[in-house]
């Protein structure tokens, strides 16, 4: 049996969830961390940021990568981990103090 891990949204308080692959989870969270331990990133920049973090192999069994990075994103924002930058347009992210 394949190991899940569930996405919330702060956009609705996290009351839906969308399960994936643990390992697909742990991929992109590693990538989004290392990307915005470099310092804040715009939203709309994120996925071809975190591309090259991530290797290709597994890129490759992904599956759509926007796709996943923003499921991951916005469970990392409900466990508090990265956040949005307050008053900040467009949206940019950043890893939370």
């Amino acid at each position: 049996m394949i190991e899940k891990v569930g996405l919330r949204t702060p956009n609705d308080g996290g009351k839906s969830m969308t399960n994936i692959p643990k390992w697909k989870f742990d991929v992109v969270r590693a990538a989004i961390l290392a990307q915005l331990a470099e310092g804040p990133c715009k939203m709309k920049d994120l996925t071809e940021a975190i591309r090259p973090r991530i290797d290709p192999a597994a890129l490759e069994k992904l599956g759509k990568l926007g796709w996943h990075m923003m499921g991951v994103k916005l469970e990392l924002e409900m466990r508090g981990e990265i956040r949005r930058q307050d008053g900040v347009k467009p949206q940019t992210m950043e890893l939370a103090r």
